[in-house]
């Protein structure tokens, strides 16, 4: 297996990775990884000179033979034997080191880029950029789920009744604005933006869940089949192991690719947070973006990719700001993060709508996938990024709050009108 950090790059600099890991608030860990990764590597050593010495003997053994001294040949037997064992034993001592090593390795978190800044929590964060204006109302606005509920259209009691907290059920031409609002976010990313849609299967096995961070660390936070297989708490994890243990030729680089899927969270650190509504739901649809590139490619894949994203915004006239992550605010498996907020008037606050990161070579290291570089010198690991675009449900939010009416109708954003049949207004 291989390690998720360059146990080469950390042996080579072990005070880089551990100024590294003391930005995201983390105690170092160089000397306690590298203790281990010593003993094995002195194991290895061992194992070698064993097997030499092994090799050695079995010729000696045939010498001996030939020269009619078996007494000497038993002895050399005997010899080559106990080598023999001791190189079995030896080998199972060298995989456990590497799975100690791997294991250690498989909970630490990426390293940031140095133009992340530094913080402890999002209060640490750096805005850097708005787009529109803040719809002014001349009263109170109202908060999407009370829309929702005045129109019937959106029910969360039914929905606790069947499935618990954290659920809601839709339908009429809410159920339809949902679906709308996803062919429209389809067909911007696709049609505009050069992103290939795929199907992707919705519940996936261990391999891929850790290839993509979510494993061994964040088990909690996901739903877990009867079968052993993990419900995909978004389609990042789907995308990005499209391209796991494969060598792709550079000149197919870089590759983007989107899918519109349910995503399905615990939510097992937000209790008592967003109880109301559907801005946390165990349940929720996403039009994902992913995108593997080369290292030279990645960082400005990472600016198109949250263009992208704004690109969704844009066309429904819906007030945002870009906010760039400090160390303390970024997810597992990224080296720098942009997120999207949107503006929400029944709440008078922003809220994320999406993140998009780039992970450099952190997920590719744990799916071991690769490209060949037209040179043809060997093989190098990709990189890999991700960004929603856009959460459909918090989006579906954003746009009921925004285009409300004192009648608790909805005015429909004129880019979905052809999705929702030239319909201008939702009402009860």
């Amino acid at each position: 297996m291989i390690p998720m950090h360059d146990i080469k790059a950390i042996r080579d600099n072990p005070a880089a990775f551990d100024a590294g890991l003391k930005r995201r608030g983390l105690a170092p860990l160089s000397a306690a990884v590298l203790a281990i990764d010593e003993e094995r590597r002195a194991l290895l050593q061992s194992l070698q000179e064993a097997q030499g010495r092994r090799n050695d003997l079995s010729k000696q053994v045939g010498e001996a033979m030939k020269a009619g001294d078996k007494a000497k040949a038993e002895a050399i037997k005997s010899e080559v034997a106990a080598l023999k064992d001791r190189i079995s034993s030896g080998e199972e001592s060298e995989r456990v080191l590497t799975q100690r090593v791997n294991d250690a390795l498989a909970v630490i978190p990426n390293l940031p880029l140095d133009e992340v800044s530094d913080g402890a929590d999002e209060s640490g964060n750096v805005e850097v950029r708005r787009w529109g204006e803040k719809p002014t109302f001349n009263y109170a606005p109202k908060q999407h789920f009370e829309l929702g509920e005045k129109l019937g259209q959106m029910d969360f009691e039914v929905a606790a009744r069947m499935s618990g907290a954290r659920f809601v059920v839709m339908k009429k031409q809410l159920a339809r604005l949902e679906r709308a609002i996803a062919q429209l976010m389809l067909d911007i990313q696709t049609d505009k933006n050069g992103y290939t849609e795929h199907y992707v299967p919705f519940m996936v096995n261990d391999s891929a869940m850790f290839g993509t961070g979510q494993l061994p660390k964040f088990g909690e936070d996901l739903f877990k089949t009867t079968d052993g297989r993990w419900l995909i708490p978004t389609a990042e994890v789907s995308l990005t192991n499209t391209v796991r243990e494969s060598i792709l030729e550079e000149a197919s680089l870089p590759l983007r690719l989107t899918a519109y899927t349910p995503c399905f969270r615990a939510e097992a650190g937000a209790a008592g947070r967003d109880t109301r509504g559907m801005i946390r739901q165990h349940q929720f649809s996403k039009v994902e973006l992913v995108s593997i590139t080369t290292p030279e490619q990645s960082r400005e894949e990472l600016e198109r990719m949250t263009g992208c994203a704004e690109s969704v915004l844009q066309a429904l006239g819906l007030h945002y700001r870009v906010m760039r992550l400090c160390t303390g605010d970024m997810g597992f498996g990224s080296r720098m993060t942009y997120d999207l907020e949107v503006w929400l008037p029944g709440q008078n606050a922003f809220r994320e709508i999406s993140s998009c990161s780039v992970c450099g070579d952190f997920q590719a290291r744990r799916m071991d996938a690769r490209y060949r570089p037209t040179d043809g010198k060997g093989t190098r690991f990709v990189h890999t990024l991700n960004g929603s675009g856009l959460a459909v449900g918090r989006t579906l939010v954003a746009v009921l709050e925004n285009y409300q009416n004192p009648d608790c109708s909805i005015t429909i954003p004129e880019a979905l009108r052809p999705y929702m049949g030239g319909k201008e207004r939702i009402t009860a």
